[in-house]
């Protein structure tokens, strides 16, 4: 089997990854609700951290009900989408640091992560949009955190939220096409 199909076979059985999507859109819905609090940042920070606890699970369940499959046996690449996840977590003791010297900006951190790290996903389930939207969200959550200035630190979530809704769009359009 040539790459291509492989490739194909991936994004096709996996849905193109919708199920990680929908779980990253109902995350970062958490994320901006808790930003919207009238809580210190500290308390804002700890409560992002522990909504993310349920992506995993989330996600799994959401690939169950609409049938997709992330983890194909025979594919060589069937389990690449869940390494480019984890490998995220590499990038996890900036977040930390950022607990520690400048509270203000975790969200920021966190959201310039998060839209960064689908870049690889471009490649992995044939999604232009993720080539697009990766380094526009990582450049435009710079410029707004610039701009916010810590101050109304819910519009970093909200905006990565519109982000991820009009990737899952592109990406339904896309495996609509496919």
């Amino acid at each position: 089997m040539e790459l291509h199909e492989i490739r194909n076979e991936t994004y096709i059985k996996a849905k193109n990854g919708i199920g990680f999507l929908l779980a990253a859109i109902v995350i970062w819905s958490i994320v901006t609700v808790i930003f919207l609090l009238p809580v210190d940042i500290q308390q804002k920070n700890i409560f992002m951290l522990i909504s993310t606890g349920i992506m995993f699970p989330l996600s799994i369940g959401i690939s169950v009900v609409i049938k997709a499959d992330w983890q194909l046996k025979r594919n060589p690449l069937g389990n690449l989408g869940f390494i480019f996840n984890v490998a995220q977590l590499i990038y996890f003791p900036i977040i930390f640091f950022s607990m520690i010297s400048s509270p203000e900006n975790v969200v920021l951190f966190f959201a310039i992560i998060t839209g960064a790290h689908f870049f690889p996903y471009g490649w992995l389930y044939n999604a232009k949009p993720f080539y697009i939207m990766a380094p526009v969200i990582a450049v435009v959550l710079m410029i707004l955190g610039i701009y916010l200035n810590g101050a109304h630190l819910w519009v970093i979530p909200f905006f990565l939220l519109i982000c991820l809704l009009i990737a899952d769009y592109k990406k339904k359009h896309a495996f609509v096409e496919s």
